[in-house]
């Protein structure tokens, strides 16, 4: 179920519980927990209903401008029936506090033998530490880019980073990817020596869904962090060659969402 980021963040924050979907049947269940880029969001309800018995609150709760902004969105693919979702947000994404948890040595043992089985079930061969590694040593580089590297189709091989991140390994970025601490330790602890890494960079990291044009622009003038684009004006960041208005839109919510805002 595709949802907007300002949508997304407005669940979150609690103005909007609703969502209206012309499904041919039912694509999500009571308890569905979706991971999002605000974290989780659950369906609590499922629902069809006709779209001559909507109102005005319907609108309102799902973030429409109107009920007549509403109705026209579901007058698309009128054959299907309309289906009314509740939603809340449910917390943060669990694999958040997963990465920053460092292993022991049992759990270092359990994730290693986790890798193991990923490797034996692959067509591709061993390719668990071939892609930690990479991206140990290539921070922040475009998944093509790295799947050349190794010769790897660039579809295969983000199915695969997807498969190390669900185990709190790995960080995606705007661009790139990152290994987290917990993935840090898995990787030393196959070493002779700890790996010497470069400072984490501290605070929040760009939103990902401001594209990659907008991100390269920022890092070209040192901006990694939404922390750091406090520094700069809405104006002055649409100087910036990549940067749309709708980066500095979604950059503005993600700011608000922790209480920031652009430079006057």
């Amino acid at each position: 179920m595709m949802i907007r980021p300002a949508e997304l963040a407005a669940i979150k924050a609690g103005t909007i519980d609703l969502a209206f979907r012309r499904w041919a049947k039912p694509r999500v269940v009571v308890g569905t927990r979706m991971r999002t880029g605000v974290g989780l969001i659950e369906v609590t309800s499922v629902e069809r209903v006709s779209v001559a018995s909507l109102r005005a609150d319907d609108a309102r709760r799902a973030g429409a401008p109107s009920l007549a902004a509403l109705t026209k969105a579901l007058a698309v693919r009128s054959s299907d029936p309309a289906w009314r979702i509740g939603l809340a947000y449910a917390g943060p994404d669990p694999r958040e506090a997963l990465r920053a948890a460092v292993p022991d040595a049992d759990e270092v043992a359990a994730i290693t033998a986790r890798l193991d089985r990923l490797d034996a079930s692959s067509s591709y061969g061993a390719w668990t530490r071939e892609t930690l590694d990479l991206i140990d040593l290539n921070p922040t580089v475009r998944a093509p880019d790295l799947a050349a590297q190794v010769g790897r189709e660039t579809a295969d091989f983000k199915k695969d980073v997807r498969k190390l991140k669900e185990l709190g390994l790995t960080e995606s970025l705007a661009i790139g990817y990152l290994l987290s601490p917990r993935g840090e330790a898995v990787v030393d602890a196959g070493l002779d020596t700890p790996r010497v890494r470069a400072p984490r960079e501290q605070g929040t990291p760009l939103p990902r869904n401001i594209g990659a044009p907008a991100t390269r622009a920022l890092r070209e003038v040192g901006v990694t962090t939404l922390e750091q684009v406090t520094a700069y004006s809405a104006e002055q960041l649409a100087a910036m060659h990549g940067v749309g208005p709708m980066a500095i839109g979604r950059l503005g919510e993600a700011l608000a969402e922790r209480g920031l805002s652009f430079a006057p």
